[in-house]
């Protein structure tokens, strides 16, 4: 009787342990990703002023894929489980949604309508979708990584459409994003907007979007392949010591 008891109690400790591995893991996934984000694109993601139409696009999708391919690889390899993109981008957009409310406006005081992140979660979704149904990682790479820079400014332009609504100040007509810039000087940023729209890639095809959009769907196409066998190189158990039976 007091073995049964013994034994009871000790699975349903187990089972608190594995509780708290899984949400600590978690939670350091969701740390790893976003100081990535942020090393690669944070001031991209931070300020909606600096959202242009030209490096957002193509920094952005081509530093925020390296984690998604690497959870699908470790996922699909190992469990068939199409959610590892999703999976990711839901756990950045959370981290970032905290620090955004914590950092930016508990300490800064910033308005969260001036600092909220992007979203990649619908290019995730297509991610997953196109392995789900070829069950091929090259063709996954090759479609779904290029739907991926494709689809970044298009998912993300509802929300950051009102801030090109042109308005006036003391005579000069603007857009809502120079306005803020002027309002909110950080940095090097008066400057930023109208830098990039200059830029050298007008000259291909006369905007720079398009060119943008293709530019970061090729090379995600390249980071989705090196970063899916990281994924699959350190998601394998040869590293784990397997007790003698």
């Amino acid at each position: 009787m007091q073995l049964a008891q013994a034994d009871v109690e000790l699975r349903a400790l187990e089972r608190k342990f594995d509780i708290v591995v899984i949400v600590s893991m978690f939670f350091a996934f969701i740390g790893g990703y976003h100081i990535h984000q942020m090393l690669l694109a944070g001031d991209w993601s931070f300020w909606i002023d600096w959202k242009d139409r030209m490096w957002w696009p193509v920094v952005a999708p081509i530093a925020d894929i390296a984690f998604p391919a690497a959870i699908q690889s470790i996922l699909w390899t190992r469990f068939k489980m199409p959610i590892g993109a999703t999976f990711s981008t839901v756990g950045l957009f959370f981290g970032q949604w905290m620090n955004r409310y914590w950092n930016f406006w508990g300490w800064g005081t910033y308005p969260l309508n001036f600092v909220f992140p992007e979203t990649l979660i619908p290019q995730a979704v297509v991610l997953d979708g196109v392995l789900m149904i070829s069950n091929n990682f090259v063709v996954t790479a090759l479609v779904g990584g290029e739907l991926w820079g494709w689809l970044f400014y298009p998912a993300n332009w509802p929300m950051i459409a009102p801030y090109h609504v042109p308005v006036e100040y003391y005579g000069q007509l603007m857009s809502m994003a120079d306005l803020i810039q002027y309002e909110y000087i950080r940095t090097s940023t008066p400057e930023y907007i109208r830098m990039v729209e200059t830029g050298t890639m007008r000259s291909f095809a006369g905007g720079v979007l398009g060119v943008s959009a293709f530019f970061s769907g090729f090379v995600s196409t390249c980071m989705y392949f090196l970063w899916w066998f990281f994924g699959k190189f350190f998601g394998s158990t040869k590293f784990v010591k397997h007790a003698a039976v």
